[in-house]
This record gives structure tokens, sequence and C-alpha cells, in this order.
């Protein structure tokens, strides 16, 4: 695990100087060892940088920028079954200095090409120079586990694992894209392949970006896609097929992210996601696997007893902390740091503190996200289908068309009700869509295109993204699916991933995704509906396994995302910062706002009006991550 940064500079006005500033701004991601290095050719200077967290191979073998003949490598994440591919390798001929994948990944590129990421299981980022075909590629894992940013001003290709490297370079311009603002309102994040400032990308998972040196034109291309999956035609296998199959699965990709040459540990919330990884893996060994939970002083927000529980019935060596507004005070001034474009999930600030109960004790930490996604287990899916197909098109579009007529804030009784406006408004939507797909979009806003537009005081047109896809959903293989898919390609890559990746990093330990194997996922897509979701159970597949390691009674109980408490520490104990950073004159000098509008919705929200705190949570995240990174407030 580490941290890479770089440039290919046509215009060879970057240096050494400037590559040490984009790589060391890295140095939580890669505390262990640094290398950079500026590579000459005669149209361009190619800068590649790395800060390394040893993970495999601990010695200097398997320091970075590697080079093999013509090829120069930095990578950052895992190849999970690199013994194997050097197996393959060493049959070829090759012969291996060192026990690390990084060299199995740049000797495995030197056989295959780019056929080599064929092979691989793991999560990365890297890039490759090579010399001979005079190109640079850099490459994204399948699901996008790993970061990787870059900014093409058309002479000048910047990249880094964060976008605080590309903020080190002098003539990397920090303008603000309003429409990925706007995306960042409507979701709390920024979904790809966009990014906060202008020109600036996120690689798309699943893609390659390759640059000719001759002829400094970039082309980002697929080499893999989940909708590919999605679209094989449904397992005709029996349910006991699918359990055994998805349980073997399970198990081998599970196996796979324990193979470190560090402690390694698992985060444990009590839902059948991390319970599943956390059942397997101790079921195979005869040590004590670590387990890590945050809790809630808050009971209504605590699930601590439940995973301490589940803990004790699998034998593991459990660490746990129990939470308060002051711990969160302590994350909340360092967010703009570790996520250093707004990002507003509000599981930020658990994530970051198991995180750092995690760092205490290991170096590698497994999280449990894509749990949902592949096994169905959110009821927007359930919702967003039985929205559009409950009522005939004809009605919905009826109905669509007379709540345009009406205000909600007039409406009697209802007015009153929690975020009664912006229900409303999504439901008025997707009765005018008619398709599942749109109405999922809708569920997961927290802001309106139109609140957008009256908290910004500007109609802000939108990117298209991944939450548009139409077409390219015709040809897969379930309702449901499509839903899953989407949000794979969205709420997972963007929010899920970024999230346990700069939290774990924060603190300099690896966060791995066992969920996220691609046999695993790639299998799941060609599973049905009705085994995802079976007698109004979601996750019906997983609670069949992970009932066979830990008893129902430990498990049933409703679903509670792992969230932190933010609706009550911002009418209370962070009340303070909340009127600091939204007062008119902050938000005047930020310039992107109706502070007047904002500032109704503020004072509505402490007076215990039924506002959704999610909304004002977004706004202040921009203005934290202004306040870093674009001018003081």
């Amino acid at each position: 695990m580490c941290g890479i940064a770089g440039f290919i500079d046509f215009k060879k006005r970057a240096d050494a100087d400037m590559l040490g500033r984009m790589t060391d701004v890295l140095a939580h991601r890669g505390p262990n060892d640094k290398g950079y290095e500026v590579l000459e050719h005669p149209k361009a200077s190619i800068g590649l940088g790395q800060r390394r967290l040893s993970i495999q191979d601990l010695s200097a073998l398997g320091h970075q920028p590697m080079h093999f003949e013509h090829l120069s490598l930095i990578f950052n994440g895992e190849i999970y079954n690199f013994k194997e591919i050097r197996a393959d390798l060493e049959k070829l001929g090759y012969a291996f200095r060192s026990s690390s994948d990084t060299e199995v990944l740049i000797k495995g590129y030197h056989a295959w090409k780019e056929k080599v990421l064929d092979h691989c299981i793991g999560m990365f980022a890297f890039v490759l120079f090579d010399r001979r075909e005079e190109k640079v590629i850099l490459c994204r894992d399948r699901a996008g586990v790993k970061p990787l940013y870059y900014y093409w001003d058309g002479s000048t290709l910047l990249f880094g694992s964060e976008l605080k490297s590309l903020c080190e370079c002098p003539f990397f311009p920090k303008q603000i894209d309003v429409k990925s603002m706007s995306l960042f309102l409507q979701y709390s994040y920024i979904p790809g392949p966009y990014t906060i400032y202008a020109d600036t990308r996120k690689l798309r998972p699943g893609h390659l970006l390759e640059l000719p040196l001759n002829t400094a034109v970039p082309e980002e291309r697929e080499y893999w896609n989940v909708l590919n999956a999605y679209r094989q035609p449904l397992t005709g296998l029996s349910e006991q097929d699918v359990l055994q199959h998805t349980e073997e699965l399970m198990q081998s990709a599970y196996q796979y992210r324990m193979v470190a040459d560090v402690p390694v540990g698992v985060f444990l919330s009590g839902g059948y996601d991390s319970a599943s990884v956390a059942a397997m893996l101790q079921s195979g060994t005869s040590s004590r696997i670590k387990t890590f939970t945050i809790g809630y002083k808050e009971k209504q927000w605590d699930e601590s007893a439940e995973a301490r529980k589940i803990a004790e019935h699998l034998g593991t060596d459990h660490h746990e902390w129990i939470i308060g507004p002051e711990d969160a005070r302590s994350v909340l001034e360092h967010l703009p740091e570790i996520y250093d474009e707004p990002f507003a999930d509000n599981s930020t600030v658990p994530t970051t503190l198991v995180s750092k109960l995690a760092s205490q004790h290991v170096k590698v930490a497994l999280s449990a996200d894509g749990g949902d996604e592949i096994f169905a287990g959110y009821h927007k899916f359930g919702q967003s289908l039985s929205y559009t197909s409950q009522l005939p098109r004809g009605v919905q579009t009826a109905l669509s068309t007379m709540m345009g007529w009406v205000n909600p804030e007039v409406i009697p009784y209802f007015n009153k009700k929690y975020n009664f406006a912006s229900r409303y408004e999504k439901m008025k939507l997707i009765w005018a869509s008619g398709k599942p797909q749109e109405a999922m979009k809708y569920i997961a806003q927290y802001l309106t295109e139109s609140e957008v537009a009256r908290y910004t005081g500007k109609h802000l047109e939108n990117y298209k993204t991944n939450f548009d896809l139409n077409g390219e959903l015709s040809a897969v293989n379930d309702p449901l699916n499509r839903l899953l898919a989407v949000d794979y390609k969205t709420f997972l890559a963007d929010n899920n991933l970024v999230k346990v990746d700069r939290a774990t990093m924060s603190v300099s330990i690896e966060g791995r995704e066992p969920m996220l194997d691609h046999r695993l996922v790639e299998f799941l897509a060609q599973v049905p509906a009705s085994l995802k979701v079976k007698n109004n159970t979601n996750k019906y597949i997983l609670k069949q396994i992970v009932h066979k390691y830990i008893p129902p009674a430990l498990m049933d109980r409703p679903k509670r995302p792992f969230i932190a408490p933010l609706q009550e520490w911002f009418r209370d104990d962070l009340k303070e910062q909340m009127q600091y950073y939204l007062s008119p004159e902050r938000l005047n000098k930020t310039g992107l706002f109706d502070a007047g509008q904002i500032q109704r919705l503020l004072q509505q929200y402490l007076s215990g009006g039924k506002v959704s705190h999610q909304k004002l949570w977004n706004i202040l995240v921009f203005q934290l991550w202004y306040n870093r990174w674009i001018a003081k407030l």
C-alpha cells in the first residue's frame, strides 16, 4: 500500500523538487520508504514518485520506482495472487530478486502487456513508463478500491493518489468546477469521473489511460466493466448450488486478503457483511483474529454491544471504542485534510476513528464494503422498484403533473413532517420518470437539483453520471440487478471506497475490501433477484451463509447504518462550529451560496424543525474544504 504521484510534462517545466513535494505530501500513505525519479524523453519529462507502506516484502528490494529492462513502474495496492502469477512467469523463464508483488506486476506486464490485468486478483493503481513503445500508462483496479486522479491541460499530465499531490504544482489552477459542486451538494460526494477541480478527473475503475509521448493525445480505455457481468445470462444453478459456490468464493476472497508480512485485523460493525468476514476468517485459524468496533455514547445509535456478542461467539481478539461529540470534534477539523475534495458521508467520523483504533494493533484492516451492492442489502433497491411499478404509468404521470401545481410547504399536517418538501419533490420526479434507476438516483440525493439552485442562488447544469445510465442497462439480466450495477458504479466506487481508503491511509494502515473480489462480483451478477431477496428478506444468500457460523438470534435485527449521530451533536456540542462556518460573513466569502437561504435553513434546524441535518452537513463540509484548500474563511 502506497501513495503515488508524478507528471508527464511536454513543456519540461516540472522538476525533481516539484516531484518531491507531490510525493511527500502523501507521506501518510507510505511512511516506510520513498522514491522519486525524473526520467527524460526527447518529447517530455516523466516524473515518478512513490511513498511506501511496507506490507509485502519489507526489505529494500521492494523500493520504487521499480525498473525492468525498458519498463519503469510505481504501484499502489496489492496483487493478492502474486505468488501464483510469479510461478507462471518463472515457467516462462523470468527470475525474481524480491518477494514483492511489484516485481511480479512489472514482469507480468513485460510478458503479457495489458493482459497481465486478467491474471490479477487485487486492488491497484499504477503508472508505467514503457520506453520501447514510448508511452505512459495509468491504470486503476476493477472496483476502484485504489484512487488515481489526473489533470490534463493539453501539455502536462499531473497524477496522484490524492488531489493534494496536484495542489503542490505551481501551475495547477485549483479552479472550482461548479457543476461538480452541484453534484456534491446533491449526493454528499462527487460521482466519477469528475472532481471538485476543473479539467481534473478520477481515472474510472476498470480503465487505463494511455498517453503516447509522440502524439501527446491521451486515451482512456476500459478493460473491465461490471455491466458486462450483469449482461450475462442468469445462472440456472439451484439455490443450494448458488449458496455453496458463493461460500467457496467468499472463503477464497477472504483468505487472499490475509496475505501480508504484517498483522491483519477486521472492522466489525455487527452487521452481516463484516460478520461474514470475521466468521469465515476466524473459523479457518486457531489463532484469534483482531476485530475492531466503534460505539456511541448515544444508545439509539450504538451497535457496539451487538458487535461484542458476535466477537465473543467467534472468539476474536476484540477491541472497541465508545465515542462522543468530543471525539467527533477532534476529527472534524482534520476531515478537509483527509478528504481533500468535499466529501460529506456522515460515517467519515466513525470510519476515521475505527481506523485510528485499529492502527494501534495492526497494519492491515479488512472492511466489508460492497455487501449491500452485490447481495442487495439497501432498502432503496426495493423502494425504487415499487415506487415505479405499484401504479399504472398513466396514473404516475398524472400524479406527477398535479404535484407540480402544489407547493408542499402549504399542505397542512404533512408540511410538519420530517424533510417533507424534499420527499414530495423526489416523488414528483420519480413518477415523472417511471424508471427504477431514475428513482434510485432521486432517492440517493440529499438535496434535489431545485434545492441546490435555491441554496446557491443559481441554476447549475449537471454532468451526466453513472446514475444516468439508460440504454447501457437494457441488456442487464434482471431489473434488480440493474440497480445493483448502478450502485456499484456510483455510491460504492465514489463514496464508500473513498471513505475507507482515506480513513485508513490517514493513519497509515491498509484497508482491504474482500467482498469486492471480482470473481465473487461476477458470479453474483448472474444470480437472479429471487435468490437475492427472498421471502421479503434482503441479502438472503449472505444471511443463509452467515447463519452457518453465527446463530440467527445474534444477527437478526433491524438494519442500522454505520453513521455518526450528527443530528444530535450539531444541535448541541457541535452547534458553534456549524454556526461559525455557515454565518453570512463566511458564506459570502465563499461566494457560492445564497447566505440568506442557508441561514433560514440553519435556524429552522436549530429550532427543532423537521429538517435533514445532511443538507447542512453537506454545506458545512464544503465550507471546511474551501477554508483549507482555497482561501481562509
